[in-house]
C-alpha cells in the first residue's frame, strides 16, 4: 500500500472511531489503537503536506452536532490538548524542554512556574453565565460548535445554578447576596462578571457507575430489552448528558471539575483579572464551582514528573477514572506568547498513563466454578500488555453478558484492565469476526463435578447444584460447616482448612471426623496440643440440633433463620429430604426461590450421600414431632433483646424465643410486641419507652415461654 492509499485509510479509520466516540458514545476502538494510528497519520501527514485534507481527524478536535440538539457556536474555541506520547518520566521533561525552548530562555533562567491536574476522562462542557446565573450549557463538539444540553446538566448538583457572589434585586429595592440583605456597594467585589463561560468536565464516579450497571444487569435479567450495561464511566456519563429525555440524565448520578474559561468579560469592563492559572482556579472555587484537590503548583520538570507519578499512585483508589494528567505553563501572560499551533495550544499537554485498555484475540472461552458454585465463562486470549501488565485471561461475567457482548472464540476484542480490577472484555470488532464462529453457551453441568447447572429465575447468574460434593467449592463448604452459628468447631479456621483441602486431607465434609492426632500433627502449625483441642472440638460439635445442622449444609438461600423455621415446622430431617417444593412452601416465610433451592439440593445424590456419611460418623440430634408455627405459644409475637440478662447470653435467649414461635429482632419499631431489657440497656431500650412498647426482664420472658402469651 502506498503512502497516499495509507494515509486515506488511516483517516477512514479514525473518522470513524470519533464518530463512534463523540456521537454515538458507544466507543469500539480502544484509546491505545487510536493514540497509535493518530501518530501514524500525524508522521504521514509532517513528512507529505500535501496529504493533509480538511477532513483529516488532525485538523479538527471533537465530533459532530447530534441530530435534536439545537447547536451552539462557541465564542471562544473549546480546543483540544496535544498528547505527549511518552507515558515515562521523560514526557513531562520532554514538554518543559519544548516551552523553555519556544521561550527562547537560555539554559541557566529560572525554571518555568506550572499548574498540574488529573486528566478527567468524561464529557467537556462550557457553563456560560450571564449575571451570575446559568443560562447555557455545551458540549465541545468540533471545538467550534457543540450541543445545547442545559436541561440535562441542570440536573448535576455539582453545577451552580447561580454563582456565589451575585446580587440580585429584593421585591423591596434591597440587594440580597446569596440570601442575605446587603449593600450592592459593600459586595460588588464579590459579583461575577456579567458574562463568564466555565469549561469543565462530566464524569461519573466508579461506585456509581458500577451499582447502574449493576441495575442495567438486573433489568436485563428480567427481561427488559431496552437495557443494557455500559462500557466505561465516561460513555455512561456521555450517554447521559447527550440525550433528549433530561429524566434520563437525572437517573444517572453524574459529577463535575472545573478547570478553565471560555468567554469572559474583560477585566477593563468588570471582568476578573487573573494573572496565573492557578489564581484562575481559586476564582474558580469562590464562585461555587469544584476544582480538583489533587491540583497543584508545579515548579521545573522535576515537580511535574513526581506530580505525575504521585497521582499514578494514587490512580486505582480514585473514585473517578483519569487517563493521565495535564500540565499548564501557569503565567497567564506566557501562555499568550507561547500561543497556539494545529489549534493546540503550546502551554499545555496531556500526559497519559499506560493504556488501560488494548485489542488482542479470543483464543477460548472456558468456565470457572467459583467458591460459591457460580459459574463464570472467562475468555483466554492471545497475551497483551495492557494496564501495566500482560494479561491472558479476561472475565466475561455471565452467559448473558457474554451473549450481549457477542464474544466468540477467534473474536478481536477490545479488553480493559484498571488497577487491580479484573481484566474484562470491554466490546467485540464484530467486522473482523471469521466466518462460521460458533455463539457461547452456558454448559449444562458442572466442568468440575459434572453437577446439574441451573439459573434461577430473576437472576444472571449460573450455579453448580454439587455444593457440598463439588471440589470447586470445598474450602468454603467447609468453613462455613465450621463455623459458630452451624457446627461450631473451634479451631477449624481458614488457614487450616486451606492445609487441609489443598493437601487432599479433606475431599468432603465427612473427611473432617475421620482425622486422627498423627495426621492433624503433622500439618504446618499444628502440634500434639492443637491437633488434640480441634479433634476435641470436633467431637463436641457431633451433638447439634437439627436447624444448625441445616444451616451447616449451606444449602443456597438457607440461613439460620429460615433453617430453624425449617426444622420446627417438619421436626425430622427426613421429611424435610422428601418435601416437594408445595410442602416447602407451607413453611413459614419460605417462598418459592428459597423451596426450590432446597428441593433441587436434596434431588441430588451426591447431597444426600455427605448427609447419610454425616450421620455415619456420629452427628446426631434430637428429632421430634412437626410443630406448626401458629400452634407455638408465641407465636406471631416478634421480640427484641438488650443490654446483658442475669442467667442467659444473647444466644441462648433468641434460641429459647424462636423455638416457642416468637421472631426476635434487632431493632425496635411498632410491630415489636416486646423488649427484653438486662443490665446496662441501650438506645433499644429508649426506643421501646417512646413508642410505648411493653418492656420486661428476664423472668417474665421465661414465664411467656411457661404460659404463652
Amino acid at each position: 500500500m502506498n503512502t497516499e492509499s495509507r494515509a486515506a485509510e488511516l483517516r477512514a479509520v479514525l473518522n470513524r472511531a470519533a464518530y463512534q466516540y463523540y456521537t454515538l458514545d458507544a466507543p469500539e476502538l480502544p484509546d491505545a489503537e487510536y493514540d497509535k494510528l493518530f501518530q501514524e497519520l500525524q508522521a504521514l501527514e509532517a513528512a507529505h503536506p500535501e496529504l493533509r485534507t480538511p477532513d483529516s481527524p488532525t485538523q479538527r478536535v471533537g465530533g459532530a452536532v447530534l441530530a435534536g440538539f439545537t447547536p451552539v457556536r462557541h465564542a471562544v474555541p473549546m480546543l483540544s490538548i496535544r498528547t505527549e506520547t511518552d507515558t515515562t518520566a521523560a514526557g513531562a521533561e520532554a514538554f518543559d524542554a519544548r516551552v523553555r525552548r519556544e521561550l527562547k530562555l537560555a539554559p541557566d533562567a529560572p525554571p518555568i512556574a506550572y499548574v498540574a491536574e488529573p486528566k478527567f476522562d468524561g464529557l467537556a462542557i462550557s457553563l456560560r453565565y450571564e449575571h451570575g446565573v446559568l443560562v447555557q450549557a455545551a458540549t465541545r463538539g468540533d471545538g467550534e460548535t457543540g450541543e445545547d444540553v442545559t436541561h440535562n446538566i441542570r440536573t448535576i448538583p455539582q453545577i451552580p445554578l447561580r454563582l456565589s457572589g451575585t446580587v440580585e434585586r429584593s421585591a423591596s429595592g434591597v440587594e440580597r447576596e446569596n440570601g442575605e440583605d446587603t449593600l450592592s456597594a459593600q459586595r460588588s467585589t464579590l459579583n461575577p462578571p456579567a458574562v463568564l463561560e466555565v469549561r469543565g468536565e462530566v464524569y461519573m464516579r466508579r461506585d456509581e457507575f458500577e451499582a447502574l450497571n449493576e441495575r442495567m444487569r438486573e433489568r436485563m435479567a428480567a427481561g427488559d430489552k431496552a437495557a443494557k450495561t455500559f462500557v466505561n464511566p465516561r460513555n455512561a456519563a456521555a450517554g447521559a448528558v447527550r440525550q433528549l429525555d433530561s429524566g434520563i440524565a437525572r437517573q444517572r448520578p453524574l459529577s463535575f471539575y472545573a478547570y478553565g474559561l471560555g468567554e469572559v468579560t474583560p477585566a477593563d469592563a468588570g471582568g476578573p483579572r487573573f494573572e496565573t492559572q492557578w489564581d484562575m482556579l481559586q476564582g474558580l472555587k469562590s464562585w461555587g464551582f469544584p476544582v480538583s484537590a489533587l491540583a497543584r503548583k508545579a515548579l521545573s520538570a522535576s515537580e511535574l514528573i513526581a506530580f505525575h507519578a504521585d497521582v499514578a499512585a494514587q490512580r486505582d483508589s480514585l473514585p473517578f477514572d483519569i487517563d493521565g494528567v495535564v500540565y499548564k505553563v501557569d503565567s497567564l501572560d506566557l501562555q499568550r506568547e507561547l500561543g497556539y499551533v494545529s489549534r493546540e495550544p503550546r502551554w499545555a499537554v496531556a500526559h497519559k498513563y499506560p493504556a488501560q485498555e488494548q485489542l488482542t484475540t479470543v483464543q477460548a472461552i472456558d468456565v470457572q466454578v467459583g467458591r460459591t458454585g457460580k459459574l463464570t465463562p472467562v475468555a483466554k486470549l492471545a497475551p497483551v500488555f495492557v494496564g501495566g501488565v500482560t494479561v491472558t485471561n479476561a472475565t466475561l461475567h455471565n452467559e448473558l453478558e457474554a451473549r450481549r457482548k457477542d464474544v466468540r472464540v477467534g473474536d478481536t476484542v477490545v479488553v480493559r484492565r484498571a488497577g487491580d480490577v479484573i481484566p474484562e472484555v470491554v466490546s467485540v470488532l464484530a467486522d473482523k469476526r471469521v466466518d462460521g464462529a460458533p455463539e457461547f453457551t452456558m454448559p449444562t453441568h458442572c466442568p468440575v463435578c459434572d453437577s446439574a447447572v441451573v439459573r434461577e429465575e430473576g437472576e444472571a447468574d449460573h450455579r453448580c447444584t454439587g455444593g457440598l460434593f463439588c471440589a470447586a467449592q470445598r474450602k468454603q463448604a467447609l468453613l462455613h460447616f465450621a463455623s459458630r452459628r452451624a457446627m461450631d468447631i473451634e479451631g477449624l479456621g481458614e488457614k487450616l482448612v486451606e492445609q487441609l483441602v489443598d493437601g487432599n486431607v479433606v475431599r468432603t465434609l465427612p473427611d473432617v471426623y475421620r482425622m486422627d492426632l498423627v495426621v492433624l500433627a503433622a500439618l504446618d502449625r499444628m502440634a500434639i496440643k492443637s491437633a488434640q483441642n480441634l479433634l476435641d472440638a470436633l467431637e463436641k460439635s457431633k451433638q447439634t440440633t437439627l436447624a444448625r445442622f441445616l444451616f451447616a449444609l449451606g444449602i443456597r438461600h438457607v440461613g439460620e433463620t429460615t433453617a430453624k423455621d425449617l426444622a420446627r415446622h417438619f421436626g425430622q430431617l427426613s421429611a424435610i429430604m422428601a418435601a416437594d417444593t408445595d410442602q416447602l412452601l407451607q413453611t413459614p416465610d419460605v417462598g418459592p426461590v428459597v423451596a426450590g433451592s432446597i428441593h433441587t439440593f436434596f434431588l441430588q445424590p451426591h447431597n444426600r450421600e455427605v448427609v447419610e456419611q454425616l450421620r455415619a460418623v456420629g452427628i446426631t440430634w434430637v428429632e421430634g414431632e412437626p410443630a406448626p408455627a401458629a400452634l407455638l405459644p408465641l407465636a406471631g409475637k416478634t421480640f427484641v433483646l438488650t443490654g446483658t440478662l442475669p442467667t442467659l447470653s444473647r444466644d441462648e435467649a433468641k434460641e429459647m424465643l424462636e423455638a416457642a414461635g416468637a421472631k426476635v429482632s434487632g431493632s425496635v419499631s411498632k410491630k415489636t410486641h416486646y423488649v427484653v431489657a438486662g443490665e446496662e440497656a441501650g438506645s433499644k431500650l429508649d426506643k421501646a419507652r417512646e413508642l410505648g412498647v411493653a418492656v420486661i426482664d428476664e423472668a417474665a420472658m421465661r414465664a411467656l415461654l411457661s404460659d404463652g402469651a
